[in-house]
Order: structure tokens, then C-alpha cells, then sequence
């Protein structure tokens, strides 16, 4: 199936699709770690003592970067982000509260003292992908760049 095919999907076929849908460890998370390591950074993930379990944290630079779905999290203006036309009222209050707790768990990082960078599932798509991560590593290490 093809991303937008999940909204004309039925009840049966979107249900098995959502099953199985990881929450860690996606390929976009998993894109961005190996460019990471690839450069030298070191980092923790999903970790447990920080609000929202960030997907990855670089201690050194007090940064955690959230790699969202942009479905998942209701990436405002992203064609990834639609709604399905059975049960609207379910998606439309759980991406709520999807996007009602990812702000709670940046404010309380910030709150912390650490940087956020949210990286969108769209941004790791061609043609923005190089220009995404070339932009997370100017914001970890300004100088480089």
C-alpha cells in the first residue's frame, strides 16, 4: 500500500496495517542514529528519565531529537498527515492528545535544560533529506558547518 491509501483502506486491512506499526526503533530513528554515529556523536536512546522517553539524546550537547511520524503526531501541512474517513472522531481526539503530550514533553525538557530538535518523517524523505541532517549537525556543532 501506498501512504495515501491507509484513508480508502477497510476496517480489516487498516487495523492489520496499524498493528503493526513499531513506536521505536522506525526507520526514519534509525536513519538518523547511523548518520550520527557515522559523524563521531554518541548518544542514549529512548531514555526512561526524561520526559516523553526522547528517541535520542546526546548528553554532551544537553540536545534530545524527537523523530516524528508525521501521522502519528500530526505533522500540521504534511501530506503523511490525513485522517482516516472511518472512525474520524477516534484519530481526531487520539492525534490530539498525540500532539497535547508532545508539547508537555518538550516544555518539561526545556524546563530541564535540554535543547529539542524534532525531525518529521517527511524531512528524511528525498529531496530534504541531506539538508535536514546537515541542518541537525549545525545545530550540535555550529562551527563545523
Amino acid at each position: 500500500m501506498k501512504d495515501g491509501d491507509m484513508v480508502n483502506a477497510n476496517d480489516g486491512v487498516r487495523s492489520s496495517k496499524m498493528s503493526k506499526i513499531k513506536g521505536r526503533d522506525t526507520k526514519p530513528e534509525i536513519l538518523v542514529r547511523k548518520f550520527l554515529f557515522s559523524r563521531g556523536f554518541r548518544y542514549r536512546i529512548h531514555c526512561k528519565k526524561l520526559p516523553g522517553k526522547p528517541d535520542i539524546v546526546l548528553t554532551k550537547y544537553r540536545t534530545v531529537i524527537l523523530v516524528n511520524g508525521c501521522f502519528w503526531h500530526a505533522h500540521n501541512g504534511c501530506r503523511l498527515n490525513k485522517i482516516p474517513r472511518s472512525n474520524v472522531e477516534f484519530w481526531t481526539n487520539k492525534l490530539q492528545s498525540n500532539m497535547q503530550r508532545d508539547k508537555e514533553n518538550e516544555k518539561g525538557l526545556e524546563k530541564l535544560g535540554w535543547k529539542v530538535i524534532t525531525i518529521w518523517e517527511c524531512q528524511l524523505r528525498k529531496p530534504h533529506l541531506e539538508q535536514t541532517l546537515v541542518a541537525v549537525i549545525s545545530v550540535l556543532k555550529p562551527s563545523e558547518v
